[in-house]
């Protein structure tokens, strides 16, 4: 099974994608645990409540994953991942749990969506960045990391019509 995350700066259509993406593939995706969270308890955080959500993202998609295995996917979607985790927390406190930096460095992707932020920022009651120089200045903190790590990535950029067919390409050239 290929596990294929989506990441990248908020409001670059990541969520939108993932659905997209599970729909086309027909088989699981795990939603970002953190909207969840920040919807049922307010968008108020500290750096423990990123501890919090990314334990409960891990045991979110852990979850999805043995349902998907079970059902013989092929393929497995996660839209936001430890890689994600990481970066909110370095950005927003100057600091990563331990616990988020070791998931991150164990996770095994086949393959990473980055997500471009070349798309119309979205408010949706919990996006913090509307600045498009934060939004420029993340996404090349995640390209930097994703590089530095040698991951396999692809960037998915241009108009929310344009993002599916790229990202269906770049993914049927697993093998």
């Amino acid at each position: 099974m290929h596990n294929i995350a989506v990441i990248g700066p908020e409001s670059t259509g990541k969520s939108t994608l993932c659905e997209q993406l599970a729909k086309h593939y027909q088989c699981y995706w795990c939603t970002e645990y953190a909207r969840n969270y920040l919807t049922t308890y307010g968008q108020q955080y500290n750096y423990d409540t990123l501890l919090h959500i990314a334990q409960a993202q891990q045991q979110q998609i852990r979850a999805l994953r043995q349902m998907a295995n079970a059902a013989n996917h092929q393929h497995f979607f996660v839209d936001t991942e430890m890689l994600v985790m990481q970066v909110w927390c370095e950005y927003v406190f100057g600091n990563c749990h331990a616990y988020i930096i070791e998931q991150a460095q164990q996770q095994q992707f086949s393959m990473y969506l980055l997500c471009k932020p070349d798309i119309p920022w979205v408010q949706d009651g919990l996006r913090e960045y509307p600045n498009e120089l934060q939004r420029v200045e993340l996404f090349h903190y995640y390209k930097s990391i994703l590089e530095a790590q040698q991951l396999p990535f692809v960037i998915i950029d241009g108009s929310y019509e344009q993002r599916l067919p790229k990202a269906i390409q770049a993914i049927n050239t697993l093998t």
